[in-house]
């Protein structure tokens, strides 16, 4: 069962402006890097469910977060059907990620008022997505839209939440093109936490890149 409610998940969310994903099938290194994010300031992580027995290596990270990283809201993202979103509510996600909008997921998060966001690419999702009951929309690939997109989204809808992912870097010009153009938060994966970091183990190097880039966010926004 999540601990924390969709309105949690959100208001974090919109405070940091930051949720860091990965996945791995090493359930070490996956706690090396959760806790890597964890000390740089990170208050969210979506671990991306892409692998065979992915729901177990989340279950020991579950267990890992919740008893060591206490007020890291952890999710899980990747998501492609009700079943699997159910699964992993069960297993104590806090928040859904769906590369695509579907209903039946919207459905089974709703039930559980678990936080969800389904991967939108034009206005028309958008505003399925929240008649739907969504909070805040995932803009993907976001490299494929940019910024402009959610700038013009925006216009005529400016209360919709927009995180995109994909096309995000970890710094400031970046950082200021999607912010500038109204986005709520960003999802950040490899650009964030590089196959180098994981190879040569330079956790160091993470917390500090978190760090720097949550500072950057609200530089941004003051």
């Amino acid at each position: 069962m999540a601990q924390f409610t969709r309105i949690e998940v959100f208001q974090k969310m919109k405070e940091t402006g930051l949720v860091p994903l990965y996945y791995n099938a090493d359930i070490e290194i996956c706690k090396k890097v959760i806790k890597a994010c964890y000390d740089g300031g990170a208050r969210l992580f979506e671990f991306t469910s892409r692998g065979d027995f992915a729901h177990h290596v989340f279950t020991d990270l579950m267990h890992y977060t919740t008893k060591e990283l206490p007020g890291m809201i952890l999710g899980v993202g990747s998501v492609t059907d009700a079943a699997a979103a159910s699964l992993y509510m069960l297993l104590g996600a806090n928040f859904i990620v769906t590369p695509v909008l579907r209903e039946d997921i919207a459905i089974v998060c709703n039930r559980r008022k678990v936080l969800w966001s389904p991967g939108c690419g034009s206005l028309t999702e958008i505003a399925k997505a929240e008649e739907l009951g969504c909070e805040i929309v995932k803009l993907f690939p976001g490299d494929i839209y940019g910024p402009n997109f959610v700038k013009s989204a925006l216009a005529p809808q400016p209360w919709t939440a927009i995180m995109p992912t994909g096309g995000v870097s970890p710094n400031e010009k970046n950082l200021s093109s999607w912010f500038q153009a109204g986005v709520t938060c960003v999802g950040m994966g490899s650009q964030l936490i590089s196959h180098e970091i994981i190879k040569n183990q330079e956790y160091i190097v993470l917390t500090n890149q978190v760090k720097n880039t949550l500072a950057i966010i609200q530089k941004i926004r003051k």
